[in-house]
């Protein structure tokens, strides 16, 4: 099969998609052909050597997420068939035209969800769920602050805040603003350099319930000034610098959560229930009409680099997307 493999770390051309060996299934797993990826944040850190696969694999190949029709089962599998409609997220190896998954991490693809959209899903609206609502307990008419709203999980944020009747506020680039709005953000605040702590406390004195960044650095201090009493800093990424100045006193006086959370590093059964939680509250407002998939950008698996060049240069809003 060929699959985009890193054989030194370093930029976009250090790519290299080439024929590699085909993955086996265990009695547990279903192969896939993938016919959609996605390249995520994670990929060109771990194209860096920054984030690497906590998977020892015979190649390094990039990859959290994928969709196609399942190809071959092994021997336990009962859940699915060949030809089905499948997609979903692994720690590595989804950008390839072949990939191995356990049976129960496997979701099946909304019938409304075309072939170009289902690899828009899985990462995303998997992270943004987990985040705001299995674990920091967002509910109907509590608030939702978002960093990067424009961003893959911001985008998905928006629309699981609003699908659950929550309100989420996001902050974003001037230029992605409309895009945030057409979503349902009920505020949308230009991050930087504009002062958005000053404007969202005059616009929700009372704070968020649930802080969902991908930031980190200077913003550390400012989602605690955000958040509500007894609110929840969910700290999914740290685009912004992994050290920062925090006001600790605020943590006591807030009897604040603050709690780090990543889906690739999870054991096996604690990525189960990521997955399933998420496929039985949330797949079917897919077909419903409350969610979709948004696409900013589609490329061939052989210009992945330009992929990765889109990625960096935080042109996109929504997913970009690999066709295999």
């Amino acid at each position: 099969m060929r699959a985009a493999v890193v054989e030194q770390y370093g930029g976009p051309d250090a790519i290299v998609v080439k024929e590699v060996t085909n993955p086996t299934p265990g009695p547990d797993e279903i192969r896939v052909a993938v016919s959609y990826t996605a390249c995520n944040r994670a990929d060109t850190l771990q194209r860096q050597g920054a984030y690497p696969d906590p998977v020892k694999r015979e190649y390094e190949i990039l990859g959290l997420e994928y969709a196609g029709v399942v190809e071959s089962i092994g021997s336990r599998v009962t859940q699915w068939s060949v030809g089905d409609r499948v997609m979903g997220i692994e720690a590595g190896a989804c950008n390839a035209e072949l990939v191995i998954t356990h049976e129960r991490m496997a979701m099946r693809v909304p019938e409304s969800v075309a072939d170009a959209e289902m690899a828009g899903i899985p990462e995303v609206f998997i992270t943004a769920w987990d985040a705001l609502v299995a674990q920091g307990g967002l509910t109907s008419g509590s608030w939702a602050l978002v960093h990067a709203g424009a961003s893959g999980v911001g985008t998905a944020a928006i629309q699981i805040a609003k699908s659950i009747g929550a309100k989420i506020a996001v902050t974003c680039s001037a230029g992605k603003a409309d895009a945030c709005r057409n979503l349902g953000a009920d505020l949308v605040l230009e991050r930087s350099p504009a002062d958005w702590l000053s404007e969202l406390q005059t616009a929700v004195p009372q704070g968020m319930n649930v802080v969902l960044d991908v930031i980190g650095g200077e913003e550390s201090d400012r989602n605690l000034r955000a958040l509500a009493s007894q609110g929840t800093v969910m700290q999914v990424g740290l685009m912004g610098g992994a050290s920062s100045s925090i006001t600790t006193g605020l943590i006591l006086a807030k009897r604040a959560t603050w709690i780090g959370t990543t889906l690739r590093n999870r054991p096996i059964e604690q990525k189960v229930l990521a997955v399933q939680g998420f496929a039985s509250q949330m797949l079917p407002r897919f077909d419903s009409g409350d969610l979709r998939p948004v696409i900013d950008t589609t490329f061939s698996l052989d210009d992945i680099a330009d992929a990765h060049r889109h990625m960096e240069a935080d042109a996109n809003v929504g997913k970009i997307l690999l066709k295999i």
